[in-house]
């Protein structure tokens, strides 16, 4: 499960971006190449963030789609299989190109209030 060792990174830049705030959301965007699996995702999330300022944030998963030309045709087309096939010809002899990136697009803090603390005392 590929997706804890990305969820790990992801979570220490979430944390230094927050710089020990609450975080409430993060937006990722990850390409259709790192093959990652909704369910598993947010599970190495959860588990990478327990016990952190991230630990009950929501986070929304893009998934970017890559590029496949193919060498039988030369038809270009967009997919988000890692296993893809030419929708044009059907063949497997395909070049795929992007869908690489792992791109932290946004993330949401806990608005602080001035003269409000959020720690009961």
């Amino acid at each position: 499960m590929h997706e804890i060792g990305m969820c790990e990174g992801l979570v220490e830049l979430i944390q230094q971006q927050g710089a020990g705030r609450q975080v409430t959301a993060a937006r990722v965007r990850v390409g259709a190449r790192h093959a990652v699996v909704d369910a598993a995702f947010e599970q190495a999330f959860a588990l990478a963030a327990a016990g952190t300022p991230v630990q009950d944030a929501t986070v929304e998963l893009v998934v970017t789609p890559m590029t496949i030309g193919c060498r039988a045709c030369g038809g270009r087309s967009k997919s988000v299989d890692v296993l893809a096939a030419c929708p044009h010809c059907g063949d497997d002899a395909v070049e795929l190109s992007g869908g690489d990136e792992l791109v932290l697009e946004s993330v949401t803090f806990v608005e602080e209030v001035p003269g409000v603390s959020r720690h009961p005392r």
